[in-house]
């Protein structure tokens, strides 16, 4: 049976796939979504890296029986997701960061998904919590 932290862990372990996988290809796809360039793209490699294990890690959580290895539980995706939206927030905000119109569409809307996954999260946690004593 499915589980609404599954589903939400799964979905969230989908887009961390798809931005590794975006971040892993970033020479090709940076000007298609009009991300700031770098000099090198080590960097962004590197984190598309970090990204994509982070999703397997969800995926597998969601997968897994329950005599199998773990992967990433809810909590540490909320903290994954809590963090990398409001640091891209903060640089969107603050970074002075000279982005064509459809960058910039492309980032917030990523802020805003990073967001949204972790209230949901934290929604899913919350209903599934019961008081110390029980009720």
């Amino acid at each position: 049976m499915t589980t609404a932290r599954n589903r939400v862990l799964f979905v969230d372990g989908l887009i961390n796939l798809a931005l590794g996988v975006a971040l892993l290809c970033f020479e090709l796809v940076a000007d298609w979504f009009g991300v700031p360039l770098t000099d090198t793209v080590f960097y962004p490699t590197i984190l598309g890296a970090v990204l994509f294990g982070i999703g397997i890690a969800l995926v597998w959580e969601c997968v897994r029986s329950k005599s199998s290895l773990t992967g990433l539980g809810l909590g540490g995706a909320i903290a994954i997701n809590l963090c990398g939206g409001s640091v891209l927030t903060a640089w969107l905000i603050f970074g002075g960061l000279e982005l064509p119109l459809h960058g910039l569409i492309f980032l917030w809307g990523l802020a805003a998904v990073l967001v949204l996954i972790s209230l949901i999260e934290l929604v899913v946690y919350a209903s599934g919590r019961r008081p110390p004593d029980g009720r």
